[in-house]
């Protein structure tokens, strides 16, 4: 009888698949769990998982080609918005009060874009189960540590992790629940998913400020209304977006017949933004350029009690035009990402909403931190997307006896 030739492994194919594993579980394992205790966790953690990514990929050549970007992608809307972004940023560095400190953030902005940019094509088309089954036992791991890590820090156990570090590490974790809850939710693991999401919700009980469940809540609210109704969510989510950026000065004078006197931080913020724009008006149209808003504070320009939103440092730092290209961006994400899978659609604005709402509620949403844990997120939501496809297994074919050929021998 024939013998069946046995195929010989190649050990450069194996140690491609190695390396992209260990990125994987760098990735989408150990960073939210580290997240919870370090501050410095996602921005140590994330070049160094993605360079092996990268590198497998040039090992093995499976990652995307780069002849897959067409004319129309390139010059579609949010692609133009974000390349006039980048060079309104740029242009910014003349204007700004804070030269040095605003160039290094942009060189650190465009870098970390570039290394996300480079994992998104080093990423396989066809990301395997095994790879992706990580993300939802990261999440899982990260709330538990989560808790733990606030029920020790109330009762005094743990006194070298700082509440700041805890309440990043479960924004983190709330942002990678959607992503997680999406693949299992696309295997039919519907049960696995809620578990993953509870343990979540859970976990951001515990967090040292509301910030973390108001998100959680508010991206579980979409899920559902995503789920049944795709269009009519993904049309309000992105009309919402690019007004509320495009229209947020007008708060600070709807909020003026109030009074800046009245209690509540909010009415107060918005007064002294008033006062900003009365004083310069023509700042509205440059910003004040990059970094200004957090320096200013740091020098006393700015008071402690103005706006700390994403809102109000796009309009400072950026001014109109900023705003504007980040709208455009930003909502054009919002419908570019609902035309991919059907089954990720929930996921993807739910993830979306929890986003804008950290950083609309006063996260600090221009450090690096946060930009790495949003560029770490789009690869995880990625590489679901390319995990989307189905194998057929061949059919055995069982050969036919003869025609007339029934005897027994």
């Amino acid at each position: 009888m024939p013998r069946h030739q046995r195929k010989t492994v190649d050990p450069v194919l194996s140690a491609a698949a190695m390396l992209r594993r260990i990125g994987f579980m760098l990735l989408l394992t150990a960073l939210p769990v580290f997240a919870m205790v370090s501050r410095r966790a996602v921005v140590l953690l994330m070049p160094i998982a993605v360079s092996l990514i990268i590198i497998a990929s040039l090992i093995d050549g499976r990652q995307r080609a780069f002849a897959l970007v067409n004319r129309r992608f390139a010059a579609s809307p949010p692609v133009l918005a974000t390349l006039v972004l980048a060079i309104w940023i740029t242009m910014s560095l003349i204007w700004t009060p804070y030269p040095d400190p605003a160039i290094s953030r942009a060189v650190s902005l465009l870098a970390t874009a570039a290394l996300g940019l480079a994992g998104y094509y080093a990423l396989p088309d066809r990301t395997r189960s095994a790879n992706l089954y990580l993300l939802p036992i990261g999440v899982a791991a990260a709330a538990v540590t989560g808790a733990l890590a606030a029920l020790a820090m109330s009762r005094g156990a743990v006194p070298g992790i700082a509440p700041v570090a805890l309440e990043r590490g479960m924004a983190l974790a709330v942002l990678a629940t959607w992503p997680a809850a999406a693949w299992m939710h696309s295997r039919g693991r519907d049960a696995q998913a809620l578990v993953v999401a509870a343990s979540v919700g859970l976990m951001t009980l515990l967090a040292p400020t509301w910030l973390p469940l108001i998100a959680f809540v508010a991206g579980a609210l979409v899920w559902p209304l995503a789920a049944s109704y795709p269009r009519a969510m993904t049309a309000i989510l992105a009309t919402a977006v690019a007004v509320l950026i495009i229209s947020a000065p007008l708060f600070a004078f709807i909020a003026t017949p109030l009074g800046p006197g009245m209690t509540g931080g909010s009415i107060n913020a918005l007064a002294i933004w008033r006062e900003i724009i009365l004083n310069d008006p023509l700042r509205i149209i440059t910003g004040y350029g990059l970094e200004a808003a957090q320096r200013s504070r740091m020098a006393g320009d700015l008071p402690w009690n103005a706006p700390n939103s994403l809102l109000f440092e796009i309009w400072y730092e950026l001014g109109i035009v900023g705003a504007v290209a980040i709208a455009i961006a930003l909502a054009g994400a919002v419908r570019a990402a609902a035309r991919r899978q059907p089954v990720l659609i929930p996921g993807g604005l739910a993830c979306f909403t929890c986003a804008f709402t950290f950083a609309a509620s006063g996260i600090a949403s221009t450090q690096m931190w946060w930009m790495t844990g949003l560029i770490v997120i789009a690869l995880a939501f990625v590489a679901v997307t390319r995990g989307q496809f189905r194998t057929s297994r061949p059919r055995m074919v069982f050969p036919r006896s003869p025609a007339g050929d029934d005897t027994v021998g």
